[in-house]
C-alpha cells in the first residue's frame, strides 16, 4: 500500500491574499494555526476594473513540529 504523502507547502492564488489562503488550506487540509503563510503578491485590479488585474499569491507552508 502506498502512503500518500501531503505536501509541505503550497503556493496559491485568489482575487485576494485571504481567498488565497483559505485555497492553499483547504488544499493542504490544516488549521491556519499549522502553517507560516507568506505573501508573494498582492491582488492588483485592473484600471476601472478592466482587463490587467492580477491575483494575489501566497506560499503556504507547514510549520516544523
Amino acid at each position: 500500500m502506498v502512503e500518500k504523502r501531503r505536501p509541505q507547502s503550497i503556493e496559491a492564488q485568489g482575487r485576494t491574499s485571504h481567498e488565497a489562503i483559505k485555497i492553499a488550506l483547504k488544499e493542504l487540509g490544516v488549521a491556519r494555526n499549522m502553517v507560516n503563510i507568506e505573501i508573494l503578491s498582492e491582488e492588483n485590479k485592473g484600471l476601472f476594473g478592466m482587463n490587467g488585474a492580477k491575483p494575489a499569491r501566497v506560499k503556504v507552508s507547514l510549520k516544523k513540529r
